[in-house]
């Protein structure tokens, strides 16, 4: 709370002064309830523009956004906001009223009264911070209020890993039902390449003599041209199926899982995923992205976490390690025959 003054003591008469007083707080009184503040010059801040305006803009500007998963993601958070905002009593009018107070008590909303996952409340955190930076890019806030509001402990993961029994019975059902899906299985095992970027991936991308297939910087999550390594079973397996028969502008995983010229959404390799895992009778923690952090798992503790850091590239180990729990941390040889001084 905070007090402003209105200095009416220039009004020579006790009545009219009253009578001004009386005025002036019914005309506050309703300016407040629809969200103005003393606080904010009208003149020189944009934070008056309305709320529901701006919201309307970064809308808007989704659909510049690259990758359709990402349009799908934030436009679903921004439903999600607005439907929050739609329940208040009193709901915010202008975008200056996007502050501290009102994102926290909109995490607290997911996360109390809807039961969300930690995961779930920090990633919408994160979305909120992003929201704000677009509201200061246009001078709408002078500030993120996203800053001072903490992220809450999250559970461990649901996905898990699949054991190498898993890994042989999947191989051995798609061989014979799909092959073409078993190639995308093998290349998120082996290559640990995202499944936005694998249905980028045209077989031009793919080096033979190098043994290489290159994602390029607009197809890629950290925005950088990336080369990773592929396994000699997957280029094997590539000229036995006959891939380099086709044109070098084919996709690989096309529409339909098809070595074509249309391209398909990453969703393909989720609702084949889910079909393949009825038929093996597999719980909802194995999921298509399993394979990435099998493939992490397995490809560190046979030749190095800095190998597979490499392969999936992470920046930082931190972010390999995020992958791998506990049971799967690579152990070195030499702590078992360190001769110590005790």
């Amino acid at each position: 709370m905070r007090r402003k003054k209105y200095m009416l003591d220039s009004i020579p008469k006790i009545s009219e002064r009253r009578k001004r007083a009386a005025e002036l707080t019914e005309s506050l009184l309703k300016l407040l309830r629809q969200g103005w503040s003393p606080w904010v010059n009208v003149d020189d801040n944009r934070g008056y523009t309305l709320l529901s305006e701006a919201l309307e803009k970064y809308e808007k500007s989704l659909e510049k956004q690259p990758k359709l998963k990402t349009r799908q993601s934030y436009g679903s958070r921004l439903n999600v906001l607005r439907e929050y905002i739609g329940q208040l009593v009193l709901p915010p009018k202008y975008v200056y009223q996007f502050n501290t107070s009102f994102v926290s008590d909109f995490l607290d909303w997911l996360y109390l009264d809807r039961e969300v996952s930690g995961r779930t409340r920090n990633n919408y955190r994160g979305w909120c911070s992003s929201l704000a930076a677009f509201f200061i890019e246009r001078e709408y806030i002078s500030g993120n209020p996203v800053e001072k509001i903490k992220m809450v402990p999250e559970d461990a993961k649901k996905r898990q890993p699949l054991t190498a029994a898993m890994l042989a019975q999947l191989k051995k059902h798609l061989a014979e039902k799909h092959p073409v899906f078993l190639l995308a299985c093998m290349m998120e095992y082996y290559t640990m390449i995202r499944p936005e970027e694998l249905t980028n991936i045209r077989i031009g991308d793919i080096s033979v003599k190098e043994q290489t297939v290159f994602i390029a910087a607009q197809y890629s999550k950290n925005k950088r041209d990336g080369k990773v390594g592929l396994n000699d079973e997957i280029i094997r397996m590539m000229l036995d199926m006959g891939l380099f028969a086709h044109p070098s502008q084919c996709y690989i995983f096309g529409d339909k899982l098809r070595h074509c010229e249309t391209k398909a959404s990453s969703e393909i390799f989720r609702r084949q995923w889910l079909k393949v895992r009825a038929v093996l009778r597999w719980g909802d923690e194995y999921q298509f992205y399993s394979l990435k952090d099998t493939g992490i798992r397995d490809l560190a503790n046979a030749k190095g976490i800095v190998i597979a850091r490499d392969q999936a590239r992470h920046t930082d180990i931190s972010t390999t390690n995020k992958y791998l729990q506990g049971r799967d941390m690579p152990v070195h040889d030499e702590t078992k025959h360190f001769k110590g001084g005790l």
